[in-house]
């Protein structure tokens, strides 16, 4: 069979043109890589970056804390309810975050190096404990209206809390004795486990509660709106806890994926909007519904 020169021209032109686009894809790949590689090791980026996340968390703190006025001007004969708890850890958490932030390259070169993972750690376990306050609250709603004891329940709670804390200090007090790199992968799979345990809480109860809600009659007052409170809040909730945990998982083997240093900027600000200001954010928006000011209990106070 004998090839025409038409058709060999044709096939020519045919491999330039499949090895032009393949040289432009290759470029374009080389410019993104490269705009990548310039901002994560551009101290002004770095700068400012983790200063509009200083902003970020400084916005919801502010929201929490106005939030939490807010209610105690609306129902001041309570006390320290979960609904105000919930909005002070809010804001605490937000708060600290920012100022850390804002100092993020003095926090980076302090010494003894343990001191830069509690400052960095330490918000992270305060967010533990205000989610997890959540879904307490949940549980408590559930197990009443199935008439279940909730003694248990407060109990549980703080005692998940203090093992979550004691066993975090002791992973610190080990690495401030020996600093080395086994000591970090275990503090970061920590956080992974305790992530993940949040995660499966808020699928738990909130899934309970809202296939309950579900049960309850068409024309139960509120039933719907308090549905989709409960839907919103879960997957949201749920979302971003799984998202911390495979996020700690890769960076405590991928050195790529740390974001405990100063050159991983974008990684930082992606991951932090994505597992602590957009949900936080969120979810005090869901929840923004100010209690009545009569004949409410404390355990019917986040709406």
């Amino acid at each position: 069979m004998r090839i025409g020169g038409a058709e060999i021209m044709q096939y020519a032109s045919e491999m330039m043109m499949t090895s032009s686009s393949s040289a432009v894809e290759a470029l374009n790949l080389k410019e993104a890589s490269s705009w990548w590689s310039d901002v994560n090791e551009s101290p002004v980026w770095q700068d400012r970056i983790f200063h509009a996340l200083a902003v970020l968390y400084g916005v919801v703190s502010i929201v929490a804390v106005i939030q939490l006025v807010r209610i105690q001007l609306r129902v001041p004969e309570y006390g320290w309810t979960t609904q105000k708890v919930f909005h002070f850890l809010n804001f605490v958490v937000n708060g600290v975050r920012a100022v850390v932030f804002v100092f993020r390259r003095d926090v980076q070169f302090m010494h003894p190096e343990i001191l830069q993972h509690i400052l960095l750690d330490i918000p992270s376990l305060a967010f533990f404990t205000t989610y997890a306050l959540l879904v307490l609250f949940w549980a408590e709603i559930y197990y009443q209206a199935r008439a279940v004891s909730t003694d248990g329940l407060r109990p549980g709670f703080f005692t998940i809390n203090a093992v979550v804390y004691v066993v975090q200090i002791a992973l610190w007090l080990v690495l401030w004795w020996k600093p080395v790199r086994i000591m970090v992968i275990l503090s970061k799979m920590f956080f992974a486990g305790a992530s993940l345990f949040a995660a499966l809480g808020f699928l738990l109860y909130g899934g309970r509660l809202f296939l309950m809600l579900q049960r309850f009659p068409v024309e139960s007052k509120g039933r719907r709106k308090k549905l989709q409170e409960v839907g919103y809040v879960t997957t949201i909730c749920f979302t971003c806890f799984l998202i911390r945990c495979i996020m700690m998982c890769f960076a405590a083997f991928e050195e790529g994926a740390n974001l405990d240093v100063l050159d991983h900027p974008i990684l930082n600000f992606i991951y932090y909007l994505l597992v602590e200001i957009l949900p936080s954010s969120l979810v005090l928006f869901i929840l923004r519904k100010l209690p009545p000011k009569r004949g409410i209990t404390q355990y019917h106070q986040i709406r």
